[in-house]
């Protein structure tokens, strides 16, 4: 057995943390990802580094912040290249890395997204599961070579069939790939980014019929949500502050918990894959999203400048039979920029010095505490929506959160957001205007401040003398 092993990393669109059945979530069906859970490592407590896509995705392809590297927005023009995407460190290192689906390190609008230097030699692209880009986008044609109309498709009442969807697309690609390198003398890495469960929410009728809308729990919401949001509706956010009867939020939990299914037992096959190649022992699988959603919590539906548990908290499991711990559910607090780093050690590629990402495999492996890795973590939101979504200006905010508490700035309108997530595990009592909490928000807001500074200063090139 190589002590570098493959990797295949999976990566959802849009998927809380809250949704695996193993780790508390029983209106779910994820049996396959459940597997992993008892195979593996579940970091439960794991945050994004924004609740939007491309500054997130930015964030966990390098391993640093979004705005370090300065890519904040969706719809960017480009991508930095001064700064390496770990896809590219790993191929330097040996690797023979493939990317499906959706990338999003630029924008996608009116155009196929341009490559970058990103290491792939296997590229198959999708940036979503419409064929409104004119060359390029292999899960179209793939559809069309089988006689499909996609948008025609999805727009019946049916939707887009199973055989025909892009998360089976996804998987048929990535068998291809792995049963190609099933006598590979090197290792590989498999970047596989489906589209699912991000908006809208419109699985085939087959998942959904599975899922009942009137036996969903429904969002985390409270009548006093409506007066809190109407204080923040200037921040931008995609949807209108509504409650969940308007927000029809049980029918879109169960629709969006439908296409978590399918995710799941697509991802079955590419495992079976790897078991009937003889590739299984060796090879590390990391499952986890970019982001969450909002899906009715709060008065909120879909994406924007918050940071509530559902929209910056994610799933991340790592499993390697054998190699890393087996049902070791670890609630330290971590970041998708670990994950990062954790990918790079695992490819054995030395870790940056600017990297702000840790490896995870010390906890992985049994050789550190799981109860402990950082002492706060951090998302960002800057100007990262265009208005066509929000209706808004651009905002900017950031959040800090350490064990028991999360701090939310907005920078750009002077309000902020304190929560105790001991107390208040699902931020509905803000403690920003409580006298008795201001010594503790006034000490996250300077914390906060340091890390950014800490965090995003761009110090210019290397020293090379005393002066």
């Amino acid at each position: 057995m190589s002590d570098r092993p493959n990797i295949l990393w999976y990566v959802t669109d849009q998927q809380r943390f809250d949704t695996i059945a193993a780790l508390g979530n029983p209106h779910v069906i994820t049996p396959t990802i459940d597997r992993l859970v008892q195979e593996g490592v579940a970091f439960t407590h794991a945050y994004c580094q924004s609740p939007i896509c491309t500054p997130s995705r930015s964030s966990y392809m390098t391993g640093m912040y979004a705005s370090r590297i300065h890519n904040t927005r969706n719809g960017n023009e480009s991508f930095p290249s001064d700064t390496p995407v770990v896809t590219r460190r790993i191929a330097d290192a040996g690797y023979t890395c493939g990317m499906i689906g959706k990338f999003h390190l630029q924008s996608s609008g009116r155009r196929t997204e341009p490559r970058i230097d990103d290491g792939f030699t296997y590229w198959r692209f999708s940036h979503a599961p419409r064929d409104d880009w004119p060359e390029g986008h292999h899960y179209a044609e793939w559809v069309r070579s089988r006689g499909g109309d996609l948008d025609a498709l999805r727009n019946s009442e049916d939707r887009v069939p199973t055989e025909l969807h892009q998360t089976t697309w996804a998987s048929e690609c990535a068998i291809e790939f792995i049963d190609a390198r099933r006598q590979d003398d090197q290792p590989w890495l498999l970047n596989i980014n489906v589209y699912d469960p991000h908006p809208p929410f419109i699985p085939p009728a087959s998942y959904a019929r599975r899922f009942d809308p009137a036996a969903m729990p429904g969002p985390y919401f409270r009548e006093s949500d409506l007066a809190h949001q109407a204080k923040l509706a200037a921040i931008d956010f995609q949807d209108e502050i509504r409650t969940p009867e308007e927000h029809d939020a049980h029918r879109k939990q169960a629709l969006y918990y439908a296409m978590i299914a399918q995710i799941d037992d697509q991802f079955a096959r590419i495992l079976d894959m790897l078991e009937a190649t003889g590739q299984r022992d060796n090879t590390v699988i990391i499952f986890t999203s970019d982001h969450g959603e909002a899906l009715g919590d709060h008065g909120l539906m879909y994406k924007g400048c918050r940071f509530y548990e559902g929209l910056v908290r994610v799933p991340l499991i790592a499993c390697w039979p054998g190699r890393l711990q087996q049902g070791l559910r670890s609630d330290a607090l971590v970041e998708l920029t670990d994950m990062s780093a954790t990918l790079l050690e695992l490819a054995g590629v030395e870790r940056p010095p600017e990297m702000h990402g840790r490896s995870l495999l010390d906890i992985c492996r049994g050789d550190a505490p799981p109860d402990h890795f950082r002492d706060f973590v951090r998302s960002e939101y800057f100007d990262a929506l265009d208005p066509h979504f929000t209706g808004g200006t651009g905002s900017f905010a950031t959040m800090h959160r350490d064990r028991r508490y999360k701090l939310t700035l907005y920078h750009d309108h002077n309000l902020g957001e304190l929560y105790d997530l001991e107390e208040d595990p699902w931020e509905f009592n803000d403690l920003w205007d409580s006298p008795s909490h201001q010594e503790i928000k006034h000490r996250l807001i300077l914390e906060s401040f340091n890390a950014h500074v800490m965090r995003t200063t761009d110090v210019g090139s290397r020293r090379i003398a005393p002066m």
